[in-house]
């Protein structure tokens, strides 16, 4: 089997529209697929009706979380989608969006850069806005030649000339919702550094007794030494160790399937899934 538990569509900041993503996900020869947008589910009922047999889909959705200052993303599998607190708390985020990147277009406007906020609109399509929108815009413009590129202190990345925080949700809490919601919580590409501060060791120990359930290992913005270094602690605390591409169709250059979840990690997560169950494709439309 072929898992890939790490995917964005147009309902946040991918390229694919839920359909185009699973469609694509079968033809990488993809066995299992989840899709994980930020802070919401909206992508959901369009993605299962697209469905093609043969592929399963596994509901999801990345939480934007924060920790002592340092942005982090939790990764929620199999909840609830209409548990109460659990959707008050992505709504919450997910409405903090729109001022946040009004606000980096008016930084970025001081900063003498040409950007408007019907530009990032047009890009965003109606998905839930972030900053790889407001950096598609000045790829768009030509201030910076990839969207990678205007992660870094001069433009985007954290403390950044443009940069504007957003409401995020505490680990812990985002833990407790997702339990509470049935789900399962794996932290996202938690070494990757080029992103910024990364969340030290002593806290994913934290967050272990807490009740996290994995962490994500096999991803693009992970070496070898920091793979290596994270399932000595993944073994170390009892955590599940997942792998997946964080797809986002041509806004990054990874692949669906680039890095995969071994089948007994995900058949441990479907046990302890108690919010939703996978979804088995039965042709599409």
């Amino acid at each position: 089997m072929r898992i890939d538990l790490h995917c964005h569509s147009t309902a946040s900041d991918g390229t694919d529209t839920p359909a185009e993503l699973v469609r694509h996900a079968a033809a990488a020869g993809l066995d299992v697929v989840a899709l994980t947008d930020h802070d919401t589910t909206r992508g959901y009922a369009e993605a299962i009706a697209a469905l093609p047999e043969g592929l399963t889909l596994v509901t999801g959705a990345e939480l934007s979380c924060r920790i002592d200052g340092i942005s982090m993303h939790m990764l929620a599998y199999l909840f609830d989608p209409e548990e109460p607190d659990l959707l008050a708390e992505r709504e919450l985020v997910r409405d903090d969006r729109v001022p946040r990147a009004q606000g980096m277009v008016t930084k970025l406007n001081a900063l003498g850069v040409p950007v408007v906020w019907e530009q990032v609109e047009r890009i965003a399509a109606g998905g839930s806005v972030g900053r790889p929108h407001v950096a598609s815009a000045l790829v768009e413009l030509g201030v910076v030649p990839t969207v990678g590129d205007a992660f870094t202190e001069e433009w985007l990345a954290d403390g950044g000339r443009a940069f504007v925080a957003k409401h995020e949700t505490d680990p812990f809490e985002a833990i407790r919702l997702i339990k509470g919601a049935g789900g399962v919580a794996v932290f996202a590409h938690p070494a990757a550094a080029k992103r910024g501060r990364t969340v030290p060791e002593s806290a994913i120990a934290k967050m272990a007794a807490a009740g996290l359930d994995g962490i994500e290992v096999d991803h693009m913005d992970h070496d070898a030494d920091a793979r290596a270094r994270l399932r000595g602690l993944a073994k170390e605390l009892g955590l599940l160790v997942t792998g997946s591409s964080d797809y986002h169709g041509s806004r990054k250059s990874v692949s669906l399937g680039e890095y995969t979840t071994d089948p007994e990690v995900y058949g441990e997560i479907i046990r302890r899934a108690t919010g939703a169950f996978p979804v088995p494709g039965t042709g599409g439309a």
